[in-house]
């Protein structure tokens, strides 16, 4: 097998790039790995609050690389998808990891409860080998700028450079903080994301997640770690995850107190997720496709949101970015040859990531449009997926494990 001893930096510490630099530490041994992070040393990440879902094939990546906090998660054992009534027949989808033969088809966690320990893995492997990799946090990279067959990353405003055979950029943020890339589409769409308090939910909903369609837009809830407890020891209480998709310039959320967006989440969910009877505060974010037509540019990779951003709609857009970097790492192991290998991760990556930005894009889209009969269509829709053989087993594998 084909070694080499690239310079690769890595702009961003995020799971995306934590995990590039940790899965590109163990394959290529002979590679030098830089991570580039604004945040300072100090910054404690753990007790970062984001919830992360990630699918069942990021959960197997995140465990080979040894950084899976298993006692951290929730696991998402089934899937329920249904629409809001009214809706012709209240048809809906069940996917269950038994029925799909694996432990679970995905699970949930905060973002800080998995960057912490990809982080310390990281800085780990930097103090076993400080001559080959390197952790550079408090610096923000304020430029890539290709030099003959190397990339100059600029730190801060300073004249501070390095050279390197390779620049990926693995850092996103959110889309209304982007920069515009290629491909674009504002949904016009509000995210509300909190966490919920159910009483009364049944045991079969356990390890379940819901994803419901609404006038609206699309509204989730996600099993969460450590949930609930008793309550009161008669009736059972459990945490879980909201994401509430609604429409920008008919926003239905904005304006209520916290009674009233929980009266209003009540109305949402199916019965059996039980009552919500404690809201977080809920935090905003502005929703919509931003996409690079092509991964490279030269010298420089972009993986992760850095390469597309997603409406939430299908939860996707972390576990495309982990595909991402493994990709990556195994095109750059197998040839000697920089520019096959960036020109292999342009096309073998394709399928899949256009495959998930027009499915995610046609959903979010779907519930701009307005019309008669447009509910009916959706529901027919949810019937296929579960009555038609096949359909659902290879749409929940998807999801999972995306095009392998």
């Amino acid at each position: 097998m084909n070694r080499t001893a690239w310079r690769i930096a890595i702009v961003g510490a995020g799971p995306v790039g934590l995990a590039l630099a940790l899965h590109g530490a163990r394959l290529m041994p002979e590679a030098a790995f830089t991570v580039f992070d604004a945040r300072p040393a100090e910054r404690d990440v753990a007790g970062d609050p984001r919830t992360l879902a990630l699918a069942a094939g990021s959960i197997q990546f995140l465990e080979r690389l040894r950084c899976w906090p298993a006692d951290a998660a929730a696991p998402i054992l089934s899937v329920h998808v249904s629409q809001q009534p009214p809706s012709p027949g209240q048809p809906e989808v069940l996917i269950d990891a038994a029925s799909l033969g694996v432990p679970q088809l995905g699970a949930v966690l905060g973002y800080g409860a998995l960057v912490a320990p990809m982080q310390q893995r990281w800085q780990a492997a930097v103090a076993a080998e400080p001559a080959r990799l390197q952790m550079r946090f408090g610096a923000a990279v304020s430029a890539l700028e290709p030099v003959g067959a190397e990339v100059l990353v600029h730190v801060g405003e300073v004249a501070a450079a390095q050279h390197f055979d390779l620049a990926v950029v693995a850092e996103g943020g959110v889309f209304a903080q982007q920069a515009r890339k290629a491909v674009v589409h504002d949904y016009a769409q509000t995210a509300w994301v909190g966490a919920l308090v159910l009483e009364g939910a049944g045991p079969a909903t356990r390890g379940r997640a819901y994803e419901r369609f609404t006038r609206q837009g699309p509204a989730a809830l996600l099993p969460l770690p450590n949930g609930g407890g008793d309550g009161d020891g008669t009736t059972p209480r459990r945490s879980a995850a909201l994401v509430w998709c609604v429409a920008r310039d008919d926003d239905p959320v904005r304006g209520l107190d916290a009674p009233q967006r929980l009266a209003l989440v009540n109305t949402l969910f199916p019965a059996e997720v039980g009552r919500a009877v404690e809201m977080s505060p809920l935090k905003d974010f502005a929703l919509g496709l931003n996409a690079e037509r092509t991964l490279v540019e030269g010298r420089t990779v972009r993986i992760g949101n850095a390469a597309q951003t997603l409406h939430p709609v299908a939860g996707q857009g972390l576990n495309l970015g982990l595909r991402d970097a493994h990709e990556l790492v195994v095109a750059l192991r197998d040839t000697i040859d920089l520019e096959r290998a960036l020109k292999h991760v342009e096309w073998s990556r394709a399928p899949d990531r256009w495959t998930m930005i027009a499915a995610t894009d046609f959903l979010a889209r779907s519930f701009t449009w307005r019309g008669p009969g447009l509910a009916a269509l959706r529901a027919a829709g949810l019937a296929a997926v579960q009555h038609v053989p096949g359909l659902k087993t290879a749409l929940a594998r998807r999801m999972m494990f995306g095009g392998r």
